[in-house]
């Protein structure tokens, strides 16, 4: 069977080195603990690393993937050039005015896809009782329209704002999701094209802002989330204590049950044992590259996430 993935990852500040700060206290770009040259390198060998396995398990590359928390496009180019990119992949990466200066990203199989068009989806957000300027910026969402064997594919990815005390930020995702949704609607209701939303959201697949998006105006359900199922069985792609979370997702619209082009398989949290914790008191949990200040060396704190489709010949 002919197969193709598409993926998502979150992999946890990917910045550019440190320069070497000129007094011991200063704050560094990335506000990352001794964020040096060998460890921005290891980093870059870690993540490819990953598509790698991805790949001798499937057998196969994915042909699109949704990126989170990297940092300008540098850290991209010198990703591509790895094996087993292979300098094969295109990027669409445009800086986002998030102030922690971490943007979303996509590379594509060059050989496969064609991109026709893309922008970013800005949101600005009034603050109130604040005297610092009168609005607050949150990370972008990226939007793709690409062609792929002449099916038009119109791609989100999306990294939303972060559950933070009392999640604050809760009205935030809601306004944001609602947003994308009605121009999802309109693709899928008007242009009749194929939607692929995937993100980390910062909310889990039954959270009542991911289950609104699935349903259009007249209540007819024209998303489907395959992750719903993963998460009722208890995959998770990050933790936070002691809660196993699914914020990870690839949400689709239901023309990729049955068309011409790709048909949707199954859904997968990425979770091979080599991208584990090395300590048994974490084991089923991503290796990350810093616990707070503690550099760990590892891959990030999010497993990847990828679903498979039939390719039609």
């Amino acid at each position: 069977m002919l197969m193709e993935l598409f993926s998502f990852y979150n992999v946890e500040n990917l910045f550019l080195p440190d320069p070497k700060p000129i007094h011991k206290l200063d704050p560094t770009k990335s506000g990352l603990r001794n964020w040096d040259e060998k460890r921005y390198k290891n980093k870059l060998f870690k993540i490819s690393h990953v598509f790698q396995l991805m790949k001798e398990e499937n057998g196969v590359m994915p042909f699109i993937i949704g990126l989170s928390e990297v940092s300008g496009r540098k850290v991209l180019e010198d990703l591509v050039k790895m094996e087993p990119f292979n300098s094969g992949y295109g990027i669409v990466h445009y800086n986002s005015m998030d102030e922690r200066k971490v943007d979303v990203a996509m590379l594509y199989d060059k050989n496969k896809v064609e991109v026709i068009d893309s922008e970013t989806i800005t949101f600005f957000f009034e603050i109130l009782n604040k005297n610092t300027g009168n609005y607050d910026t949150t990370r972008d969402v990226l939007f793709s329209k690409v062609r792929y064997k002449g099916e038009i594919i119109n791609v989100f990815i999306a990294h939303l704002p972060s559950k933070r005390e009392k999640d604050i930020n809760q009205p935030k995702r809601a306004f944001i999701l609602n947003e994308i949704r009605e121009r999802i609607m309109k693709i899928v209701n008007v242009e009749k094209e194929h939607v692929i939303l995937c993100g980390d959201f910062n909310e889990n697949p039954d959270d009542e802002n991911l289950v609104k998006i699935l349903y259009d105006n007249d209540h007819e359900k024209v998303l489907m989330n395959p992750f719903q199922e993963l998460f009722s069985t208890r995959n998770y792609s990050t933790f936070h204590y002691k809660s196993g979370l699914l914020y990870d997702q690839i949400i689709m619209s239901r023309s990729l049950l049955n068309n011409n082009t790709l048909i949707f398989q199954d859904a997968h949290v990425f979770n091979s044992e080599k991208i584990r914790s090395r300590t048994r008191k974490f084991e089923d949990r991503p290796f990350r590259t810093y616990a707070g200040t503690r550099y760990l060396g590892g891959y990030s704190d999010h497993f990847p996430v990828f679903v498979k489709f039939k390719r039609l010949p």
